[in-house]
């Protein structure tokens, strides 16, 4: 037998032995492949929120107990409803330091019975906005017109398609890109559709026009600090001086996720780190206990003419072809896991969760399979050296 087909030989025939060792490399990959991914899809998240932001303060009414209600809305992704006079919006922008401002209004469809679902519509001002048009501009082109919304990538529908909400048909004529962050769950619309639909739900009975018209009451206020100013120094001044509301940095509505992102990663960088040092001294136990038992086999290709060197080849070929199919298999569970079960880790984490592109998925895929590989050839080391060392005609005494 040609000692180059050696290798793959001792695989088949030992098929146990083969799958075994699979299984622990495959463990390996499986373990660094999903943590990283994990670990990728969290920060991922993390920027995502903070980039659709966009401001660098938001202010909102007293009446929404700041931070913690705007975080739900933004952050967790909980319909919420509530407003404060429109007056605000030239009180904010006269203070010192802000350079721009612009506003919003959400509209929570609560009531199912009167819209295809319930979400949160965010109404913005085409004219001042500075955070939603440059997102949106990546999916749609064109100007929002009356009854034209975007939805987010968790919404159902399709660009063309309506919902429905008060009884008026919506057209939706795009979907934004996902972000892994309660705004793949919301709707956007122009300030005068939103006018629009409060009509109609006024006509249904649901509320007072007056009480909830954008053109009297918006729900916040976003905030562009100038250049040379503190987002802090502002934020107090508009704490201080601007009565009924309360203007919160937008890093500080996210230092809660950056936090909970933090620990977890903390906790599975620890368990990454733990299971790879048990795979990795399983895989060194392993080879080394296949090894002594075969000494007699190594001993018999050395009377036959077998160079050390070529046995060496022998033990590295076949530890990596373990390794290339363990860190392939392991791989590709752990994407399917990750991908597969993307909405479920998100709810379980409580954080958002932003699986990273395509590119950046390949250039980790390849990371951790020639890691996988170099630690399961390198595992293999102390028994390919001591069975290249073999003393042929002691082993063959002794049998």
């Amino acid at each position: 037998m040609n000692i180059r087909k050696l290798p793959f030989a001792n695989l088949r025939h030992n098929m146990g032995r083969t799958v075994g060792l699979v299984v622990l490399v495959a463990l390996l990959a499986f373990v660094a492949c999903g943590g990283a991914l994990v670990l990728s899809s969290l920060q991922n998240g993390l920027s995502s929120l903070e980039a659709r932001l966009g401001a660098d303060v938001m202010v909102a009414p007293d009446t929404a107990k700041s931070k913690n209600d705007l975080q739900s809305v933004l952050v967790d992704g909980i319909p919420g409803n509530f407003y404060m006079n429109k007056d605000y919006v030239e009180k904010i922008a006269a203070r010192e330091g802000v350079d721009r401002v612009s506003f919003q209004y959400y509209l929570a469809t609560l009531k199912a019975g009167c819209c295809s679902m319930p979400l949160q519509i965010i109404g913005f001002d085409p004219e001042t906005d500075f955070t939603v048009q440059p997102w949106i501009a990546r999916s749609y082109g064109s100007e929002l017109g009356l009854l034209d919304i975007v939805t987010g990538s968790k919404v159902t529908g399709s660009a063309g398609s309506t919902v429905t909400f008060y009884g008026v048909e919506c057209r939706i004529v795009a979907r934004l890109d996902e972000t892994g962050t309660s705004m793949d769950t919301a709707v956007f619309a122009s300030n005068e559709t939103v006018k629009y639909l409060i009509s109609a739900a006024q006509l249904l009975g649901l509320g007072s026009h007056d009480a909830y018209d954008p053109e009297k009451v918006v729900s916040t206020v976003l905030v562009k600090v100038a250049d040379g100013y503190s987002v802090s120094s502002v934020a107090d001044d508009i704490n201080l001086h601007v009565r009924g509301v309360t203007a919160v940095q937008t890093k500080a509505m996210t230092s809660g996720v950056a936090d909970g992102i933090a620990g977890t990663s903390q906790l599975v960088g620890t368990l990454m780190v733990a299971l790879w040092a048990l795979a990795a001294i399983l895989l060194a136990v392993a080879f080394s206990v296949l090894g002594r038992s075969r000494l007699r086999e190594f001993a018999v290709l050395r009377v036959i003419g077998a160079s050390r060197s070529a046995l060496m080849r022998i033990v590295f070929t076949e530890s990596a072809v373990i390794g290339v199919v363990g860190a392939l298999v392991g791989i590709g569970a752990a994407v399917f896991v990750v991908f597969a079960c993307n909405g479920a880790l998100e709810s379980m984490l409580g954080l958002p969760f932003l699986a990273p592109s395509v590119a950046n998925l390949l250039l980790l895929a390849i990371a951790v399979f020639a890691i996988t590989v170099l630690v399961a050839s390198g595992a293999s080391a102390l028994s390919a050296r001591r069975l290249a060392r073999v003393d042929a005609g002691q082993i063959l005494r002794e049998e």
